[in-house]
C-alpha cells in the first residue's frame, strides 16, 4: 500500500470538502499505513505554510467531519501534514515540491480541467517513482480531442493500471446496488430488455444553487459537470450485459460496449431531444435566490446552463427502442439522486373501473438511500377497483465506507475496478460532443425555471418527448 498522498490543489473546495473529511476518517478507524505522509501543494502561500495548512484541514474538518474525535485529529495534524506552496503548472516548481521521491506516491490532482496537461507535463518532468499513482477528478478533459491529449501524455511515463480517472457516484452504495439487484435475483434480469420496460430515468437534481462555485461551474455547466460523466456512468451500469465476475477488466468491458452502442445524435435529434435552461430568481424554502446570470462570478453572456435533460438511444439487441432520460439541475424544489426504471404496461387489463393503472416503477434512491418498487392492487373498498402502492426497503446506513473513504482505500491498494478506463474517458466524449457543438450553435434555446421549482416545463418529469420518440422509432 503506497504511504505517501501528495495532493495538488490541496486548498480548494474539493479537499476541504471530501478529500481531507475521507481521508481524517479513514486516520480514526487505523485504515491507512501506520506512516502515511500527506502533502499538499497549492499557489497559496501562508507567511508559515506549514501551519497555515494545518489551521485550513481542521478549519475543514471543523465544518465537513466534525465526528471525527479531537485525538485523531490533533494527531492527523502532528505526524501526517505537510504543506509546499508551488506552481502546479511549473515542472521546476513542483519538482522541488515533491522534493527527492525514493518511495512510490499518490499523487491526486484536484485540480480544474484546464490545468491537468500542465500539472501532469510537471509531474512527468519531476519523475515519479516505480509504482506511483496518479488520481484525476471528473471531468477528464474538456472534449475528445483533450481527453486523447491526456491520456497520451499519462500513458507516455505511466502504465494504465497507475492512471485512476475519478467518478466518486460509482463507489457511492446505491448506485452499483443496480448490479446486485440485476445480477443475483432471477426474477429481475428475465424482464430487463425492451420486451418490459417502457423507459429509464436516471436524475440527479439539487436545491443547492451555486454557493460559490463560479469559478469552475461557469465554465462547465451543467451537462459537462454531471450528464458527460456520472450519469453516463449509472446508464452504463443499468444498461449493460453481466459481466464475467465483477473484476475490473469484465466490469469496464461491458460498460463500454454500452458506450459504443448509444446513437450519436444528429442536430436535429439535439433540437428534439435536449433541454437546456438555468435558474432565474425565486425561493427554495426561505432562502432568496438569485438569478444565475446575477451570481457573483458568473459571467452571463457564456449562456451556462444549470439545467440539462438529454434522451438517449441503445442501439442494440436488449435495448432497442428504450429512451433512457438524462436530467440534472440546480437551484430545484428538491433533491432527487435516483434509477428510475419504468416498465411498459400490462397489454390487457381486465379491472374495468380502472381507467388509468399507473405502470410499475422500480427505483433506486439516494438520500434517502432506498429501493422502491410501485405495485397495483385490488382497490380498499371496491375488489374491482385499482390503487398503488410502494414496496420499499431502506439500504443499511453506509457507517463505512463513505464514497471517497473507499475510493482512497483503492487508490491506495492499487484497484481500478470503480475508476474510468482510457477508452471509457474518450467513449463518453464521443457520446456528447455532437450535444454539446449544437448547443454552441444556438441550436437548442436557452430557457429559464424560477429556483424552487420544478425545472423548465419543456422538461419536467414525465418527458413528452418520449411517447413521440417512441412513435417515430
Amino acid at each position: 500500500m503506497i504511504e505517501r498522498i501528495v495532493i495538488f490543489g490541496a486548498t480548494g473546495d474539493l479537499t476541504a470538502r471530501y478529500l481531507i473529511p475521507a481521508l481524517a476518517q479513514l486516520y480514526e478507524a487505523g485504515k491507512l499505513p501506520s506512516g502515511i505522509r500527506i502533502t499538499g501543494v497549492d499557489r497559496r502561500e501562508w507567511k508559515n505554510n506549514k501551519d497555515g495548512f494545518r489551521r485550513f484541514v481542521l478549519e475543514s474538518l471543523d465544518r465537513h467531519a466534525s465526528n471525527v474525535s479531537a485525538a485523531a485529529r490533533a494527531k492527523l495534524v502532528v505526524e501526517a501534514l505537510d504543506y509546499k506552496q508551488a506552481d502546479v503548472a511549473d515542472g521546476e516548481s513542483v519538482a522541488k515540491a515533491l522534493g527527492t521521491l525514493r518511495e512510490p506516491i499518490l499523487a491526486y490532482l484536484a485540480l480544474p480541467p484546464p490545468v491537468f496537461a500542465p500539472t501532469i507535463e510537471a509531474l512527468k518532468r519531476a519523475g515519479l517513482p516505480k509504482g506511483s499513482r496518479v488520481a484525476i477528478e471528473k471531468p477528464f478533459g474538456e472534449n475528445l480531442e483533450s481527453a486523447q491529449m491526456l491520456n497520451q501524455m499519462l500513458h507516455e511515463f505511466l502504465p494504465e493500471r497507475s492512471v485512476f480517472r475519478i467518478d466518486h457516484f460509482l463507489a457511492w452504495q446505491p448506485f452499483p446496488a443496480i448490479m446486485g439487484l440485476r445480477f443475483a435475483n432471477g426474477i429481475f434480469e428475465p424482464l430487463w430488455n425492451h420486451n418490459y420496460i417502457e423507459r429509464v430515468e436516471i436524475t440527479w437534481q439539487e436545491m443547492l444553487a451555486l454557493e460559490g462555485r463560479a469559478g469552475y461551474f461557469d465554465s462547465a455547466g451543467a451537462f459537462k459537470d454531471l450528464i458527460q460523466n456520472h450519469l453516463l456512468q449509472l446508464l452504463c451500469l443499468t444498461a449493460m450485459e453481466a459481466p464475467i465476475a465483477l473484476h475490473r477488466r469484465d466490469l469496464r468491458d461491458r460498460k463500454i460496449d454500452v458506450l459504443r452502442a448509444i446513437r450519436h445524435l444528429s442536430p436535429e435529434e439535439v433540437q428534439r431531444q435536449t433541454v437546456r435552461a438555468r435558474y432565474g430568481p425565486g425561493k427554495i424554502g426561505e432562502r432568496v435566490i438569485p438569478a444565475y446570470a446575477d451570481e457573483e462570478g458568473v459571467n452571463p453572456e457564456r449562456e451556462t446552463e444549470t439545467f440539462a435533460q438529454v434522451t438517449l438511444m441503445i442501439d442494440n439487441l436488449r435495448w432497442a427502442g428504450v429512451p433512457f432520460v438524462l436530467r440534472t439541475g440546480k437551484a430545484l424544489g428538491r433533491n432527487l439522486g435516483e434509477i428510475a426504471i419504468h416498465f411498459k404496461p400490462v397489454p390487457h387489463l381486465a379491472f374495468q373501473r380502472a381507467l388509468d393503472p399507473r405502470p410499475n416503477v422500480l427505483r433506486v434512491q439516494l438520500g434517502p438511500d432506498r429501493i422502491a418498487l410501485n405495485v397495483n392492487i385490488n382497490g380498499p373498498y371496491d375488489p374491482f377497483d385499482l390503487e398503488q402502492i410502494e414496496l420499499s426497503a431502506d439500504f443499511a446506513p453506509q457507517n463505512f465506507f463513505s464514497a471517497y473513504e473507499r475510493l482512497f482505500l483503492d487508490l491506495l491498494e492499487g484497484n481500478t475496478t470503480l475508476f474510468i478506463r482510457a477508452d471509457e474517458a474518450e467513449e463518453s466524449w464521443r457520446v456528447v460532443e455532437p450535444i454539446l457543438k449544437a448547443w454552441g450553435k444556438g441550436l437548442v434555446p436557452l430557457l429559464e425555471y424560477p429556483a424552487g421549482s420544478n425545472g423548465p416545463p419543456e422538461a419536467i418529469q414525465e418527458n413528452p418527448l418520449v411517447s413521440s420518440l417512441r412513435s417515430g422509432l
